[in-house]
C-alpha cells in the first residue's frame, strides 16, 4: 500500500501534472458559476509554474539535498562491493528496443564501471527491479549486465537484485542478498539528490556503506532569481526536490528511517 500511495502522491506532486489537475478543476468550477473559486485556482496554478519554471527555486530545494554526502576526500583503499541503485536505464525503451538506453540518472552505471575498474576485486551490486505501477518496463537488474559488460565488468562480478520497486526495498533486499559481513567496505553509488535517503534507509537496514554521489544537478551557486536555467531543467529540478523532501518525511514518519535528514557520520565528514 505504502508504494502505491507514493507512487500516486508523487505523481501529484510534480508541479506540471498538479498544475494540470487544478485547471481542470478550475474550468469544472467556471462551468458550474464559481468563477471566484475558478479565478483563484488559475492564479494558483500561474504562481506554481512561474516559480517551478522561471525560478531557482527548484535548484535553490536541490542544492542542501546534494551538498549533504559528499564524496570521500580520500579514497578507500580497498572495496568489498558496490552497490548501485537504479533509476539510470529507460525501462519501456529498453523493453521493446532490447538495448541499454541511458536517462539523466546513467551517471549511476558509468561511475559504477569507473569503480569497478578501479576496484577490480569489488562485486557490483545492480538493485532495482520494475518500478512503475503498470510493470510496462524491464527491470533495470535485467537490463544493466548488457550495458555493464559492455563497459567492460565482467559478469561473474555482478549481483542483481531484481525485486525492489522503491528506495526502500532497494535496502533491504540488498542487504538480504549481499550479506555484508563486519569490516568491509561497500559504496552506494546514487544521484547525490537521493543520497540522503537512501543513506537513511540502509542504516536503517543495518547495512553499513560509504556514500558516493553521482548525477549532480545544481552547481550549488544558482543564487536566487529569475530565468537561471531554462524552464524545463527548472521544473524538473523543482518537481525532484519536492519529491525527495517529502520522501524524507513520509518514511521517517511511516518508521523505515530512523533520521529525517541523515548527516554524515564521523568517519565520512
Amino acid at each position: 500500500m505504502f508504494f502505491e500511495i507514493s507512487k500516486i502522491f508523487g505523481f501529484f506532486a510534480q508541479p506540471l501534472n498538479f498544475s494540470i489537475f487544478v485547471l481542470g478543476l478550475c474550468v469544472l468550477a467556471a462551468l458550474l458559476g464559481w468563477h471566484r473559486l475558478s479565478f483563484a485556482g488559475m492564479a494558483m496554478v500561474f504562481v506554481v509554474m512561474a516559480l517551478s519554471g522561471w525560478t531557482s527555486l527548484g535548484a535553490r530545494l536541490l542544492t542542501p539535498l546534494e551538498d549533504r554526502f559528499p564524496r570521500p576526500m580520500a579514497a578507500p583503499e580497498r572495496v568489498d562491493g558496490i552497490v548501485v541503485l537504479g533509476g539510470g536505464l529507460e525501462g519501456a525503451i529498453n523493453l521493446a528496443r532490447g538495448g541499454y538506453e541511458l536517462n539523466s540518472g546513467g551517471d549511476r552505471f558509468v561511475e559504477a564501471a569507473i569503480l569497478a575498474r578501479r576496484y577490480p576485486d569489488a562485486r557490483i551490486d545492480v538493485s532495482r527491479g520494475t518500478a512503475t505501477q503498470n510493470q510496462a518496463g524491464a527491470g533495470e537488474a535485467a537490463t544493466a549486465p548488457r550495458l555493464m559488460t559492455a563497459l567492460g565488468v565482467e559478469p561473474d562480478r555482478l549481483i542483481l537484485e531484481n525485486r525492489s520497486r522503491n528506495t526502500y526495498e532497494n535496502a533491504v533486499f540488498t542487504r538480504e542478498l549481499v550479506t555484508p559481513k563486519p569490516g568491509e567496505t561497500w559504496l552506494l553509488v546514487t544521484s547525490a539528490f537521493h543520497m540522503p535517503r537512501s543513506v537513511a534507509l540502509f542504516r536503517k537496514a543495518d547495512f553499513p556503506i560509504v556514500p558516493w554521489p553521482v548525477d549532480y544537478r545544481t552547481s550549488g551557486n544558482e543564487g536566487y532569481g529569475f530565468f537561471r536555467d531554462n524552464p524545463q531543467d527548472a521544473m524538473q529540478n523543482t518537481a525532484v526536490a519536492i519529491r525527495e523532501w517529502i520522501g524524507l518525511v513520509a518514511y521517517y514518519l511511516s518508521g523505515r528511517t530512523g533520521e529525517v535528514f541523515p548527516a554524515p557520520s564521523a568517519n565520512q565528514s
